[in-house]
């Protein structure tokens, strides 16, 4: 499957392909946030196409690539397990934490629970 824009809860979501390029550099984000321009409000990327560093609060990526986001009002969702990493870094947990309280930037397991989260924000 291909990186496909899809409707879910109400609100045009592009939807990354699990087996599509890593995302390791802010370019990569711009090119997703770019992509939205199609016609998407909100971009899925699966857990696994994030580079290792995003879970590592330390290196700053994930802070560069959710500034991306916010700042071109493209809502984010990063779907798939991420307590692993959660568990190793109380900072990361945190941050899930603050993000899923939000409106910008989720963290969910799967597109079933992203789709309620869109509904529900409505």
């Amino acid at each position: 499957m291909a990186d496909q824009i899809q409707e879910l809860g109400g609100t045009r979501v592009l939807v990354c392909d699990p087996d599509g390029p890593p995302i390791a550099t802010e370019r990569d984000a711009l090119d997703l946030i770019g992509a939205t321009y199609l016609g998407a409000e909100a971009v899925a990327v699966p857990a696994s196409r994030l580079d290792e560093r995003f879970f590592a609060l330390g290196t700053r990526f994930a802070g560069e690539v959710m500034q991306k986001f916010v700042n071109y009002r493209v809502r984010l969702a990063v779907v798939g397990d991420v307590s692993a990493h959660a568990a190793a870094s109380p900072a990361l947990a945190a941050l899930v934490r603050e993000s899923n309280a939000a409106g910008h930037v989720w963290f969910v397991p799967d597109l079933d629970a992203l789709e309620s989260r869109l509904r529900a924000a409505g």
